[in-house]
């Protein structure tokens, strides 16, 4: 079935931006295409912190490098965009952190991460103004949903067809209950039942009772990282402890339940690039695009993600500063049976 603009949900109908290019909605949807050999390749960046503008930023080297050797089709900064709280000029430092991409003219957008917001800007205005660059595919929050930048992406196939989607989930901050529930915030009940109602119209969009390929970016990892790590066999590097949420709000679980998302990509923890399958989704993180806080050698690079047209797979590699690429990571085996 081909996409018609008022079949979009409505948060996806309406798109005024303030200061920008003023695009519409249909025109950020038919912006996501597979290619015409089936592939749709994202390219994620995570906790690239930028704190001021400079000429000359080292996390720039790392992006151009992977921009070049990846030609995405899509860009997702998966949180900690920037570092806040070190910063004198949050909206100078976002805009920094996003340059090489902007220069680049490929599609992208961020979902926001716990060092984004520490200071002065909350996460409705860095939104806004994440919607006023050029290429940044961002569309307004769907309303009386939690957090901000939740918005779920239809990617078409060369025929104008659906062939995937990608959502972009707010994983918050801190822990809201402190200190009697201390730790990292949570997925919340709203974002839950608004994931499941999108995924349900996406499914019908599709084919029916089929559920159509998704994936789904955010900066915290859910609780089932842990699990993961602990019962099944992953591939890649835990460098430091999963710093997930101490309550399980039940995303995964209705992952699960809807039957679409087949991997989930995250960041937060600088020093892990694991990636494993729990329950019949790929639980991943990123790479870190800038070398710090991992406290172990860890060259800086990025995760990409390779989806399919109307498959349900994907491949995935990381892609480090120096050009080399890692097809395949160690392998490391449960620790509890």
């Amino acid at each position: 079935m081909e996409w018609k603009f008022d079949e979009l949900p409505v948060f996806m109908r309406t798109n005024n931006r303030d200061g920008g290019m003023n695009m519409t909605a249909e025109s950020i949807c038919n912006s996501l295409r597979f290619r015409k050999d089936g592939a749709f390749t994202i390219v994620q960046f995570s906790d690239v912190e930028c704190s001021q503008w400079k000429e000359h930023d080292p996390a720039h080297d790392v992006m151009r490098q992977v921009l070049e050797l990846e030609q995405p089709d899509l860009v997702v900064f998966a949180g900690d965009v920037i570092a806040s709280a070190s910063t004198t000029d949050e909206y100078q430092a976002f805009a920094n952190a996003v340059r090489p991409v902007e220069d680049a003219g490929i599609p992208w957008f961020a979902v926001y991460g716990n060092h984004d917001t520490e200071a002065t800007v909350t996460r409705e205005q860095l939104h806004a103004y994440q919607m006023t660059f050029a290429h940044s595919i961002a569309v307004p929050d769907p309303e009386g949903i939690s957090g901000s930048g939740n918005a779920v992406f239809p990617v078409l196939a060369a025929d104008g067809k659906l062939g995937a989607v990608i959502y972009a989930l707010d994983s918050h901050s801190y822990s809201p209950l402190s200190p009697r529930v201390g730790g990292y915030d949570w997925l919340k009940a709203d974002q839950i039942a608004w994931y499941r109602q999108q995924s349900a119209h996406y499914a019908k969009e599709y084919g029916g009772d089929t559920s159509v390929p998704a994936v789904a970016f955010f900066h915290i990892p859910l609780m089932e990282y842990h699990q993961l790590w602990a019962l099944e066999t992953c591939c890649g590097q835990r460098g430091e402890p999963i710093c997930s949420p101490l309550l399980n709000s039940g995303m995964f679980q209705a992952m699960v339940e809807q039957g679409d998302v087949m991997g989930t990509f995250v960041g937060h923890d600088h020093a892990n690039d694991f990636i494993g399958e729990l329950h019949g989704i790929k639980l991943a993180y990123g790479r870190t695009t800038r070398a710090a806080y991992t406290g172990v050698p860890f060259e800086p690079g990025a995760r990409i993600v390779r989806l399919y047209a109307g498959e349900r797979r994907f491949d995935s590699w990381i892609r480090l500063e120096s050009g080399a690429v890692i097809m395949e990571q160690p392998k490391h085996q449960p620790e509890h049976i």
